[in-house]
């Protein structure tokens, strides 16, 4: 009977995990919207978002695969480490002027990527932010951003030019490593140091 008992509650937890489609990161609210693997995943509030650790630790982690669009609000000023890593649906991603940092490994492995404009309020990009992200072809980094953090780009196979602004002073080691199909880098006379294996 007590294995039974525990059973159900555990079959219990699991659909309570997997219904969830709205809740709190950090200082912001997150709620999904839309049917089968067409979902919307919604960031709002004003402040930070949580970070995030693991595969599996975000609070939407039973949609992660199948969200394809992302929309992250006014008001939302960072993007927590992690938070949308592994969302291999992810097609387009909306991000705000109020976003001053993109947080470690923030679009980790999100393969579906193919491209990313980054607003001018962004200073800051985290460690292996977009790291493994294949489909990547484009990204532009504008005059805000002072550091480029390692393994930011690493592995983004499909990118083919990147033009770092004149704001960037330090490139993170294994910043652009692994990325296979980059045929034209311009680094500004701003760059002070680059770090082992960048590129």
């Amino acid at each position: 009977m007590k294995k039974l008992f525990i059973s159900v509650a555990a079959l219990l937890l699991t659909v309570c995990t997997f219904a969830q489609t709205s809740g709190i990161t950090g200082d912001c609210t997150w709620q999904l919207t839309g049917t089968g693997s067409n979902l919307t995943l919604t960031i709002t509030g004003t402040g930070e978002m949580a970070n995030y650790y693991g595969y599996g630790d975000v609070p939407w982690s039973s949609s992660q695969t199948i969200i394809k669009t992302l929309v992250i609000s006014e008001g939302v000023t960072s993007i927590g480490s992690g938070a949308f890593a592994w969302c291999s649906g992810l097609t387009s991603v909306t991000i705000p002027n109020s976003v001053t940092s993109i947080g470690s490994a923030a679009f980790y492995d999100c393969s579906g990527l193919t491209s990313v404009t980054i607003p001018n309020s962004v200073t800051s990009i985290g460690n292996d932010a977009f790291a493994w992200c294949s489909g990547l072809t484009s990204v532009t980094i504008p005059n805000s951003v002072t550091s480029i953090g390692g393994g930011a780009f690493s592995y983004c196979s499909g990118l083919t030019s990147v033009t770092i602004p004149n704001s960037v002073t330090s490139i993170g080691s294994f910043a652009f490593y692994g990325c296979s199909g980059l045929t034209s880098v311009t680094i500004p006379n701003s760059v002070t140091s680059i770090e082992e294996w960048a590129f």
